[in-house]
């Protein structure tokens, strides 16, 4: 089992691996060694979830996510295998772990005070005044 918090773990069936051939800079390994690592989790079905997690997963996890509800998480980062596994893994813990946070408090709204709107008003006035010194100099003559 790997523990996501202290309400949430994953069985570790539930996560498919499947390792293919990483793209960019390898040296000698770069087209024998498959150390990229794409991770699958099946969100829709994973009885580890509760229902409000999944369902903040679904939103956080976008393009990831396939139709079919399958979190598709790659990562080609490092050079060998391993540490690619552990990485995929760390970022799927991390967006469960997002979801599975309480939503921020609403926000709840306030009004200027009459210090803040008379410092604002002064400031405008100030910079209109500046400008204004920026025309064409009159021809009085």
């Amino acid at each position: 089992m790997i523990e996501v918090t202290d309400a949430i773990a994953l069985d570790e069936r539930e996560l498919e691996e499947r390792f293919v051939l990483a793209s960019g800079p390898g040296g000698q390994n770069v087209n024998k060694v498959s150390s990229a690592v794409e991770l699958r989790f099946d969100v829709r079905r994973s009885p580890s979830l509760p229902e409000p997690v999944r369902a903040r997963l679904e939103r956080i996890a976008g393009r990831r996510l396939t139709k079919e509800g399958v979190l598709v998480l790659s990562s080609q980062r490092f050079r060998d295998q391993p540490r690619n596994r552990q990485d995929a893994l760390d970022r799927l813990l991390a967006l469960i772990r997002e979801a599975a946070a309480p939503p921020p408090p609403k926000r709840r709204p306030t009004k200027p005070t009459l210090g803040s709107k008379v410092r604002r008003l002064e400031s405008k006035t100030r910079r209109g005044a500046v400008k204004s010194l920026r025309g064409r100099p009159s021809s009085d003559d």
